[in-house]
């Protein structure tokens, strides 16, 4: 292992989830075979040693499927906790919903901006994964044990994570995976470039044939009840 890279991944899952995987057919995703390439393309030294996962619980009011995403994003966590139950860690945040209604200002076409012109909306926000992961990657690089840490975001607020660990360790190598389409696909969000600037490598998008590739089983055989694919993913 002198020559290798022992490196650790953190994915934040919300954003990979809306920046990549949302309206697509690769929801059931085997993330550490998913890292395991992009690492390998990236060097051949490196070597994924953990992957930190960090969401929050789905909220069946909220969800398309009700319910049926609830019980969908449970059979997800748990499959990937059985097949890697060495290399891959779950960390869930909570949601806060406003019940009172906020007020926003209304979007209209062709129209200017007036803060007088608002409407009541809900307001659902995801909370303590930016925290969790920032503290994560951390204390990672303080214990020694990896020598390139990964985030998987396009969410601006890993920036000072990975500010901190440049300048506490500089040995370590810092890599960034924005969770986006290629360059010719439509709906492509742009790449936030702070994270790329603190960061050693930058990989800039995740391709279908990647993501087709690194798909769990349709079954994952637990030696009790099966973990199966949910139908509507």
């Amino acid at each position: 292992m002198a020559d290798r890279l022992a490196t650790a991944v953190y994915v934040d899952g919300y954003n990979l989830y809306y920046g990549r995987i949302r309206g697509t057919g690769f929801k059931w995703l085997d993330l550490p075979r998913l890292f395991d390439g992009v690492l390998a393309n990236q060097g051949p030294e490196s070597v994924l040693v953990g992957l930190r996962y960090f969401s929050a619980p789905a909220m069946g009011r909220f969800a398309t499927h009700g319910e049926a995403s609830v019980l969908a994003q449970q059979d997800y966590h748990r499959a990937l906790q059985h097949v890697h139950a060495e290399r891959f860690s779950l960390t869930l945040g909570t949601h806060s919903i406003d019940r009172s209604g906020t007020k926003l200002p209304r979007y209209v076409e062709g129209r200017p901006y007036d803060r007088n012109d608002r409407v009541k909306v809900w307001k659902l926000e995801e909370k303590q994964t930016d925290v969790n992961l920032a503290l994560r990657m951390y204390r990672d690089a303080c214990s020694a044990r990896f020598h390139q840490l990964v985030v998987c975001s396009n969410d601006s607020d890993a920036a000072p994570a990975l500010a901190a660990i440049r300048g506490d360790f500089p040995g370590i190598v810092l890599g960034v995976v924005i969770p986006s389409r290629p360059p010719d696909a439509c709906g492509r969000r742009p790449a936030s470039s702070v994270l790329s600037v603190r960061a050693d490598w930058t990989r800039h998008y995740l391709r279908d044939e990647e993501l087709a590739a690194a798909q769990l089983p349709e079954r994952v055989h637990t030696g009790r009840k099966p973990i199966r694919r949910p139908e509507h993913w």
